[in-house]
């Protein structure tokens, strides 16, 4: 796939959101649910936030896709989450992991060891998660013992590499690993995204959202164009709003808006290298 071909799938892909104002459906971290939802409605599509098992499998069988977050964990998650995802992997649905804080707590290392075989559309994360998932997984370019810090990679974007190829390969998806520059691949093929602003670490919920808004895409997109057209947006975004701000708080209310704002062609010809895997 050319670099032409992948700018005219991500063009398509943010034309038919805007048309389509898909439904996606979100199961994510308490601290940023606001975000992720205004984030999701920024880029054309329509936000649902849901937390019980009942109303995720409703979701999951009515939504175009789900997002799946396990950042703030409540008891009621080691039923939900397990449950939504084997029905999304039995019908079909795609859906989005963040395996955020990969390896801290039991339950969140039992829930995403589940999620091995359910096999995720598309897996968004830091690289120290990345790899820490990777690990979990037993797959190449994975790690025993994470480092993650919090919600915070302590390992370079190139280091999650091998893991991020793995773990796309395993899924038959994508994996996007965000960074200073960001990575995405299928595992045959690895774009590198360029933009973004030094703002987005000292905001609640910058990575949250992205997958959420991945899911979006992914209504209307392979899990590869998918993940790099909300990234894309990301960056350009990111980028715009550095300009016109001089703190994170006013950097988060710009940012909806230069979401909001972004063009199909915009988005399509933010800066992106690709190489064959």
């Amino acid at each position: 796939m050319t670099k032409e071909e992948i700018q005219k799938q991500i063009f398509q892909a943010v034309e038919t959101v805007k048309q389509t104002n898909p439904m996606v459906g979100s199961i994510t971290n308490t601290v940023t649910i606001n975000f992720v939802a205004n984030a999701q409605l920024a880029v054309g599509g329509s936000a649902a936030m849901v937390y019980l098992p009942e109303e995720g499998e409703f979701l999951a069988k009515a939504s175009g896709a789900i997002y799946i977050n396990v950042g703030t964990l409540l008891p009621i998650y080691e039923q939900t989450l397990p449950h939504v995802a084997k029905v999304l992997h039995d019908t079909g649905k795609p859906w989005v992991l963040d395996p955020v804080a990969v390896g801290i707590g039991s339950m969140r290392t039992h829930l995403l060891r589940q999620f091995k075989d359910y096999k995720p559309h598309v897996i968004r994360g830091n690289a120290s998660e990345i790899i820490a998932l990777a690990g979990l997984w037993k797959l190449d370019g994975g790690a025993a013992i994470s480092k993650v810090r919090g919600v915070d990679s302590t390992d370079s974007v190139i280091a999650a590499k091998t893991a991020a190829v793995s773990l796309a390969k395993w899924t038959g998806g994508a994996v996007a690993v965000s960074g200073k520059t960001d990575l995405i691949t299928d595992g045959t093929v690895i774009a590198f995204s360029y933009g973004g602003s030094h703002f987005m670490p000292k905001i609640t919920g910058a990575g949250c959202s992205l997958g959420g808004v991945i899911a979006v895409y992914l209504t209307a997109a392979s899990p590869f164009i998918a993940a790099l057209t909300g990234t894309a947006v990301y960056n350009l975004a990111g980028t715009r709003t550095e300009k016109k701000v001089d703190g994170p708080g006013s950097f988060q209310i710009k940012f909806l808006d230069e979401l909001y704002k972004a063009s199909a062609g915009e988005i399509a010809n933010n800066p992106f290298e690709i190489e064959e895997v």
